[in-house]
């Protein structure tokens, strides 16, 4: 089964997750909720800090998740690109920050291979349990921002 990722109109916000809507604030800007799950970020709106119920933990000046929940989030000391949240692997190709796989989850780009498009689900699988699906938004909330802030910096 796949599950369709949904853009806005101009292709650079994530609205869903399959029917999972993501929501932003009255004036764009990030993300608010995922479904039924408030997110919430530090004081300074820079770092996701919360999925509903789920703390997100940060060394001390990082950008890089240490911690989701009692999960250990492992990244690469380089690039921060994480490899691994609780059980679940996260696959990049070597020297790629797009994410191709997320536990037992395929990701799938578009055309240009730029923007993630599709979540493929193993066989017997026909939903995201909340674990794999706040995973899933994690990974690809960092990767946006770190693609944002790349692009940012090469300007």
């Amino acid at each position: 089964m796949e599950l369709e990722l949904g853009y806005d109109l101009l292709g650079g916000r994530l609205r869903s997750i399959g029917e999972v809507e993501v929501v932003y604030g009255r004036w764009g800007g990030r993300p608010r909720a995922l479904g039924p799950h408030p997110l919430e970020y530090d004081m300074l709106g820079s770092r996701l800090r919360r999925i509903g119920d789920v703390e997100i933990g940060y060394g001390r000046l990082g950008t890089v998740p240490r911690t989701f929940g009692t999960w250990d989030v492992d990244s690469a000391a380089w690039s921060g690109i994480p490899r691994r949240i609780g059980p679940y692997p996260i696959d990049h190709p070597r020297l790629s920050g797009r994410v191709r796989g997320i536990g037992p989850l395929s990701v799938e780009y578009d055309l240009l291979g730029g923007r993630p498009r599709r979540i493929v689900l193993p066989v017997g699988l026909h939903a995201l349990p909340d674990d794999l699906l706040r995973v899933t938004f994690l990974v690809l909330f960092l990767q946006t921002e770190r693609n944002r802030r790349n692009s940012s910096s090469a300007a």
